[in-house]
């Protein structure tokens, strides 16, 4: 079964090169930002989070921008470590969060399809279904086969959207961002997405679109500086939003 755990999990990200003793005066006057053992200035970004999510949850983070939801989002991916606390993340995860995570961007579009499927262990003949999918799917044609570096940012959200979703996991967590494609490919990508989010043992979505936390999710976590100030079921939260 799928679960997250955490527990007075606490990330802070430093500052460097800060000499300046007036910068760092002024900058240590914010409530989230304090030195730590080795003197670096550093900006407490999750603080102290306690929360259980279990299999057939459907989560939404909200809150406004800066309350720690995509970072919050991207420790659970495992993209950022905690420094303090404890964290356990059960099941296999599928993070639709940043274009260019685990993306080379010197290597086309193909081969980073192949070395996805390679790294989730699938064999060869799996690999091959894998990128024929993403492919057809992805709609880019010629450029399938050139690095993506030279990718518009409209045509890596498609190669991205078409691989996150080619795989269902167990655990997905989602920035918004991802339901903003171009239109036609959105209408496209509708009914794939609803199925790989009906599928996930676990949803976790960061999102400022009420509409989605009410057609999604069943509960919300309401955040802001770092930490949570709510968590209960979706519709009272947003009530105590006044939305």
């Amino acid at each position: 079964m799928a679960a997250i755990e955490a527990s007075g999990l606490c990330l802070d990200f430093p500052f460097y090169h800060l000499g300046a003793r007036s910068l760092k005066k002024r900058l240590l006057g914010g409530a989230r930002l304090h030195t730590d053992p080795s003197n670096r200035v550093v900006v407490t970004a999750l603080r102290n989070l306690d929360f259980r999510i279990v299999t057939g949850e459907r989560v939404a983070l909200v809150g406004p921008n800066g309350a720690g939801k995509t970072t919050l989002l991207r420790t659970l991916a495992g993209v950022y470590e905690p420094v303090v606390g404890r964290l356990l993340v059960e099941g296999q995860i599928g993070a639709l969060i940043d274009v260019a995570a685990g993306m080379d961007p010197e290597s086309t579009g193909r081969e980073n399809v192949t070395l996805r499927g390679l790294y989730r262990g699938l064999p060869d003949a799996q690999c091959a279904e894998l990128v024929e999918e993403v492919a057809a799917f992805a709609g880019l044609g010629d450029f399938f086969d050139v690095p993506i570096r030279t990718y518009s940012a409209g045509m890596g959200v498609r190669l991205a959207f078409a691989l996150a979703t080619a795989m269902q996991p167990q655990v997905l967590l989602m920035d918004e961002w991802f339901l903003a494609g171009d239109a036609a490919f959105m209408a496209k990508a509708e009914e794939r997405l609803a199925r790989l989010v009906g599928g996930a043992d676990i949803l976790v979505i960061a999102t400022h679109d009420f509409s989605v936390v009410r057609r999604w999710c069943t509960r919300a976590i309401r955040m802001e500086g770092g930490v949570i100030i709510a968590d209960g079921p979706a519709e009272e939260i947003l009530a105590g939003m006044g939305v």
